[in-house]
């Protein structure tokens, strides 16, 4: 049978409905005082003997009753409290002192928190170590392209360079969606969008430095999203730099929060995408144009990674002129 009401109605009815029982009784000594004197002057003497005691430790009893369900509350309050500092990124675990009855179950729960932990830093560590497997093999082959150039082979060291490239970012795409599926959304995950950001600008101003970029951050203090910050990096590095190879002259980043949402608008003043291809190059190994160097997987990537985060990635003309990259995801 499926328990229904909450726990504290439940003890709140119990409490009332003893109290009632207590002026209840109380009622019943006034009437067996009435009947044994009726009409007479010792009556009011006999009820004031016998019911007034009663009817004061009735309420006394009541006040305290108060006092105590409200301090028995208390341990469930404090414990949602905790469940909500972890489930919003201020804490890994439930700390504090709990009753015996409640402690069982924080102790379950920290046990629970700190297996999934140990389950995501394997994972970590097992995509690590693929990625670490697999990047001799690619710079043998980059080497078997470079020695293919200058054998006088330029256009076999010219594809082997491609499918390495493709390769690699394959291997990128697909070591990202696993690590961000490992921790995506996990308790006590917090990352602040300013600090990941400026990291972001900086290299990109330096990597475009010849095309005299203005990358710009309006990004308040405190706006932080429940995501690992490597993964964060990873959407708005492909997002960014996206927006750097197009634009004309100027990028920027802006944040602006809603009820569950942190929403991260990345505009740039480039050519911009045909109305017809901004689904399209969603989707992995897209370009909206193939003379452009990439492999088409950087947009696919922060969309995969976004939605393992519960968030989306939708692109729009910007009021720059350009493209607008919408970054939406959960806040924290």
């Amino acid at each position: 049978m499926k328990a229904s009401g909450s726990l504290r109605s439940r003890v709140w009815l119990g409490a009332i409905l003893w109290t009632l029982g207590l002026f209840g009784f109380a009622g019943l000594l006034v009437n067996q005082v009435m009947l044994r004197h009726p009409e007479s002057p010792q009556a009011v003497h006999a009820i004031f003997t016998y019911v007034g005691p009663v009817a004061t430790l009735a309420a006394l009893l009541l006040l305290v009753g108060l006092i105590q369900v409200s301090r028995g509350m208390s341990p469930i309050a404090q414990l949602r409290h905790r469940l909500s500092s972890i489930h919003e990124g201020h804490a890994r675990r439930v700390n504090g002192e709990f009753p015996s009855e409640v402690q069982p179950l924080v102790d379950d729960l920290n046990a629970l928190l700190a297996e999934r932990d140990r389950v995501i830093e394997r994972a970590q560590a097992k995509a690590g170590d693929l990625a670490h497997g697999l990047k001799t093999p690619l710079a043998v082959l980059l080497q078997e392209a470079e020695t293919a150039e200058r054998s006088g082979q330029p256009q076999v060291g010219a594809a082997i360079r491609h499918q390495v490239d493709r390769m690699q970012r394959q291997m990128d795409y697909h070591l990202a969606h696993a690590r961000a599926a490992a921790s995506g959304a996990a308790p006590g995950t917090r990352c602040e969008v300013a600090e990941v950001a400026e990291g972001l600008a900086r290299t990109l101003r330096r990597l475009y430095v010849d095309r005299h970029l203005t990358v710009s951050l309006s990004v308040a203090t405190g706006h932080a999203v429940r995501v690992e910050r490597a993964d964060l990096e990873e959407m708005l590095g492909n997002v960014l730099d996206n927006a750097c190879k197009w634009a004309a002259s100027s990028v920027s980043l802006s944040t602006t929060r809603t009820d569950a949402s942190l929403v991260m608008m990345i505009d740039d003043d480039g050519p911009g995408v045909d109305d017809a291809l901004l689904e399209s190059v969603l989707q992995r190994g897209v370009r909206a144009d193939e003379t452009a160097p990439g492999s088409g997987f950087g947009l696919a990537i922060v969309r995969d990674l976004s939605e393992v985060y519960g968030g989306t990635i939708v692109l729009s003309r910007s009021p720059l002129g350009g493209l607008r990259a919408t970054l939406t995801l959960p806040s924290a």
